[in-house]
């Protein structure tokens, strides 16, 4: 089955809001074993949504037009797809009725224009919103004696996240007459680039293409680590577990200590966990990245028992008085040591790590941009490294505090 991708909003075309919403539902719809070919962006007019609509269907068993259902005079979606559908608008009670009680719920003023979003095309099933206001659409449509679907949901991201799990894909695969379970498995990796990766798991992906089951790709996510996702298909969801467990292990024969989690495991959370089975506290001397280790890592639920705190010695004077960094290049490995051992004494922490680099726009103490220097204590041994981050000075901090928590992840490793 495939099922295309129709993203409504002038603002999208015009780059003040960026499309992620495409990206999700299509990695979703992979995951459901969904072939979808075309993505496509329109602005909010009423004709060419309707052409965009009607020229998507001629191609694809459904589409999801994402956005143009709230109450403005510029959404104008349910008025496409009930043109596409050729039937009427007609006001349905019991959406009006939903939308007038969340507004009371709120103690909120409803302008009359809100219930343009109880207006529904004869014929389709309404898609409870519970998140919002703006209700999706399951139309059925014949397109040259062909049954077809359009499916209409929210633009706001976490509404139309919730909407597409709950009811799109379900009624997806019920369309799609396939009853066998399709489950994906994320491995989450770092320090190789995508094209070392690929190149690595050749000989795998090979031997993949020839059995066909499971899929595998690669997602690129930032600084969140580059993904390899597995999709296996089989008659129940134990089988494709124990397919993904098969390949799983190949991936990780070939590809080793890269992988650092598993689906939403994120490196803060891996190492975070890693620290806190060993019972070890941390303690964070930042310069380069200013406090963006810290952040990202007590972004995770229950970090307190982890992080000690962090001390950001941005200023040369913090490294020399404040963490006893002997005077010198304060762009070296040397002060990545003695800062990593002074903010291990200066908040008692178990593990102390530091970043010292340079993220531009020009070099310092003779280090190009893109130097990062490492330092870890753990109270039996100092270990540092120095690595050479890409990007420009945002893209270099963010990957610099990834870099950092992967080294501090493999030297705990290293130390079992």
């Amino acid at each position: 089955m495939r099922c295309d991708v129709v993203a409504v909003g002038t603002e999208l075309l015009l780059g003040q809001i960026v499309d992620t919403n495409s990206s999700w539902i299509g990695e979703h719809l992979a995951g459901y074993g969904i072939d979808s070919l075309l993505q496509v962006k329109v602005g909010d007019n009423l004709g060419r949504v309707e052409a965009v609509l009607r020229s998507t269907l001629a191609n694809a068993d459904a589409v999801i037009v994402c956005g143009g259902l709230g109450p403005t005079h510029d959404d104008l979606t349910r008025e496409a797809v009930a043109a596409v559908m050729g039937v009427e608008l007609r006001h349905d009670d019991t959406v009006a009725a939903v939308i007038t009680q969340m507004f009371a719920s709120r103690n909120r003023y409803m302008a009359a224009n809100n219930l343009r979003q109880a207006m529904v095309p004869v014929g389709a099933t309404v898609i409870a919103q519970t998140r919002g206001t703006a209700p999706g659409l399951i139309c059925p449509v014949r397109v040259d004696g062909v049954d077809k679907v359009m499916y209409a949901v929210p633009g706001v991201p976490h509404e139309m996240k919730e909407m597409v799990e709950r009811a799109v894909l379900p009624d997806l695969r019920q369309r799609s007459g396939d009853t066998s379970a399709i489950v994906s498995r994320t491995l989450r990796t770092w320090g190789e680039s995508e094209s070392g990766l690929n190149e690595r798991l050749d000989a795998l992906i090979a031997r993949l293409d020839e059995t066909g089951n499971p899929t595998l790709a690669f997602l690129a996510s930032g600084w969140e680590g580059l993904k390899v996702r597995l999709t296996a298909k089989a008659p129940t969801r134990e089988d494709a577990e124990l397919l993904l467990d098969q390949w799983d292990g190949e991936v990780r024969a070939v590809v080793g200590e890269h992988v650092f989690g598993v689906d939403d495991e994120t490196m803060e959370s891996v190492t975070l966990q890693m620290l806190r089975s060993r019972g070890l506290t941390l303690g964070l001397a930042e310069s380069v990245t200013g406090g963006l280790v810290a952040g990202r890592l007590t972004a995770v639920p229950g970090a307190s028992d982890v992080v000690r705190g962090a001390v950001v010695s941005y200023a040369s004077e913090v490294k020399f008085d404040l963490l006893g960094v002997p005077e010198g290049p304060v762009v070296s490995e040397a002060a990545a040591a003695a800062m990593a051992t002074g903010v291990r004494r200066v908040l008692g922490a178990d593990v102390g790590l530091a970043l010292t680099g340079v993220a531009g726009p020009t070099e310092q103490d003779g280090m190009p941009v893109g130097t990062l220097c490492i330092g870890i204590d753990d109270g039996h041994t100092v270990a540092t490294h120095t690595v050479r981050v890409p990007g420009q000075r945002e893209q270099m901090r963010q990957m610099s505090v990834i870099t950092a928590l992967d080294y501090l992840r493999r030297h705990l490793a290293a130390a079992e």
